[in-house]
């Protein structure tokens, strides 16, 4: 056959192409090592996790059982400083060296709890993933584990509470998040008694009670164990979730920086290799400075960033105001508080986890259940102008003060009006979107000094501009210095407004 220039040519373009394939594919192949550098190469596809807006999540466990004070009920339970903990605990179950944390397990039923039905609720709030805390401060693990004994398929409810969830919510085409607190169950008082309160251990050691067993189980439990022994029990849990149920977020709470540094690349090292198996979008989300930047997702608690961020971020925060579990008496914040909360972290190039809290039978609250629902409504209205959205050049406008957040930036419950407005993007760029958090007045203007600045707005550059909704056409133009809109005569949202701009 004669080989012609032509026919050279694709032989050559198609070598070359199977060649760079085979060398990507490869690289792909090879395991990250457990090293901070080459950690640092996996790239994250944060498409969907940009996407997705919002997340759900709940506080559960054997800390639900005494519906007191807060899921940090185990460690002021044996601690001198105990906030009145051990005083309700004495009254009602008895004195701690007779009636012990652990003696609550049994009492932990989740006789109600109903995986599929809550999936549904957490779709219909508007989440595009969800999950818990697979194990708290306490050490009780919520899944079925042959690592830890003490866990929700051996004692307690009898149930594989992550596997039950992890079904549910992929039925509903929702992502997993677990979520891991167990960097500081361990006791580090070194068997010392006389360091009665350390508060980077969870249970303090005193000879009086349970946490100074020395019994291997009930040693695990309480977290008196050597370090080399504890770290590696740490390690062997989040394997052990990651092997059985292929997470598509594993977020860290704080005290992560207190597992050695080894273990830390062990375990990311671990979950990034997994995952490019079984679940390649899947990502890290930690707190402050616990992993190094570039490793995963920078988590801020109860806040969020006070300017634009070059990243995306996430800001968990809890529908509660007084604990993160259940908890008698418990109050809850609005769905108008939490929406515009949320609407001003996504205009800051964040995403939010919300916290809820079941009762330890396994029951959503009315209360919770309505403020879900209430969330949800607003977010499927407004669905083509959150989901799959950008931020804007700059996030918005108003008046509202923003106090400092506890953990960084600021707090998660600015109080928003209608004089604030929020902005976010379409992918394409070709429709930006203006959130008023509030219902404007009719008739009034919105003067909004940024986009009169802005390349996009001449003249020309602005096809029309609707109410999101009703498509009520809104009118417009441009003042010296402003750029000012007239709010129309429309059936506007109490909760948040949401103005569609189709641009040029």
């Amino acid at each position: 056959m004669k080989l012609t220039f032509n026919t050279f040519l694709i032989l050559l373009i198609t070598v070359c192409g199977y060649s760079c394939v085979q060398k990507e594919t490869k690289e792909r192949s090879i395991p990250f090592k457990e090293e901070w550098s080459d950690l640092a190469k996996h790239k994250n596809n944060l498409e969907w996790f940009k996407d997705s807006k919002l997340g759900i999540y709940f506080h559960w466990g054997v800390y639900s059982v005494p519906e007191h004070g807060s899921e940090w009920y185990p460690f002021f339970l044996y601690q001198r400083n105990n906030n009145g903990v051990i005083k309700y605990h004495t009254k009602h179950y008895g004195a701690p060296d007779k009636f012990n944390y652990h003696d609550f397990i049994p009492m932990f039923k989740a006789s109600q709890f109903d995986a599929n039905e809550w999936a549904g609720l957490f779709k219909t709030a508007g989440a595009k993933f969800a999950g818990l805390v697979a194990i708290h401060h306490d050490g009780f693990a919520m899944w079925d584990s042959k690592v830890n004994p003490w866990n929700s398929k051996d004692k307690g409810p009898h149930k594989d509470i992550v596997g039950d969830m992890a079904k549910a919510l992929r039925k509903n085409d929702m992502k997993l998040i677990t979520t891991f607190h167990h960097a500081r169950n361990r006791q580090r008082h070194e068997g010392d008694s006389t360091k009665w309160f350390n508060y980077n251990s969870h249970f303090a050691y005193h000879p009086d009670y349970a946490t100074s067993s020395t019994d291997p189980d009930t040693a695990k439990f309480y977290g008196n164990l050597p370090e080399e022994q504890f770290d590696e029990y740490w390690f062997q849990q989040i394997k052990e979730v990651t092997d059985q149920y292929s997470p598509d977020i594993i977020w860290f709470d704080s005290w992560l920086n207190l597992i050695p540094d080894a273990y830390r690349r062990k375990a990311v090292a671990y979950f990034f290799n997994k995952s490019k198996e079984k679940n390649p979008d899947a990502l890290i989300i930690s707190k402050q400075n616990d992993l190094p930047h570039g490793i995963g997702v920078l988590d801020i608690e109860q806040g969020g960033k006070k300017d634009l961020s070059e990243s995306v971020w996430l800001s968990d925060f809890t529908l509660s105001k007084n604990s993160w579990c259940y908890v008698k008496g418990q109050k809850y914040k609005s769905a108008t508080l939490i929406v515009r909360n949320m609407i001003d972290v996504w205009s800051k190039n964040g995403i939010v986890l919300l916290n809820i809290s079941p009762t330890a039978d396994g029951v959503i609250p009315q209360e919770q259940r309505e403020v879900l629902t209430t969330m949800g409504e607003w977010m499927h209205a407004n669905a083509e102008a959150v989901y799959e959205t950008r931020p804007f050049d700059y996030s918005g406008f108003g008046t509202a003060k923003a106090e400092d957040g506890h953990f960084g930036g600021q707090s998660s419950t600015v109080k928003y009006t209608k004089d604030d407005g929020r902005f976010l993007i379409s992918k394409d760029r070709k429709t930006l979107y203006l959130f008023m958090l509030g219902k404007p007045d009719v008739n009034s203007e919105i003067e909004i000094r940024g986009l009169a600045k802005h390349d996009y707005f001449p003249e020309n550059g602005i096809k029309k501009i609707t109410v999101l909704g009703d498509n009520t056409p809104v009118k417009w133009h441009m003042a010296l210095r402003n750029f000012i809109l007239t709010v129309p005569d429309s059936k506007m949202n109490d909760i948040a407004t949401v103005f569609k701009f189709e641009l040029n």
